[in-house]
């Protein structure tokens, strides 16, 4: 199993960024790959980034490439996710996922990929 905690949500203006940080612990096997999702009030959930840790790929929803840069530390086992020029659109509560088994869902960023979830951070943008 693995237990995700995540950090670095807040308040930030348009066009500001702001950086997220998803610490993973327990087995190691349980987050082969990791990833960021969110979720607006009235929204479905909806991926945004993830990683395959062992080759350092990653994956993006096309409303935040370019805008959104996922990666790892893994001597601290930490997933960050960086975001930048950030739009009142972003505005959700964030989540952090961890998957035991790399597959072309996670490329995909599907949910159903992703087996442990934290317990979410908020991400407010104003105008």
């Amino acid at each position: 199993q693995a237990q995700l905690v995540e950090s670095g949500g807040g308040s930030v203006q348009a066009g500001g960024s702001l950086r997220l940080s998803c610490v993973a612990s327990g087995n190691p096997y349980s987050s082969n790959s990791m990833g960021w999702f969110r979720q607006a009030p009235g929204k479905e959930r909806e991926g945004v980034a993830a990683i395959y840790r062992p080759g350092d790929s990653t994956y993006y929803a096309a409303s935040v490439k370019g805008r959104f840069t996922i990666s790892q530390d893994n001597a601290k086992n930490t997933v960050h996710l960086e975001m930048n020029s950030l739009k009142t659109d972003d505005t959700a509560s964030y989540y952090c996922a961890a998957a035991g088994r790399f597959s072309q869902a996670v490329t995909n960023l599907e949910e159903s990929a992703f087996d442990y979830w934290g317990q979410g951070t908020q991400v407010t943008v104003s105008s």
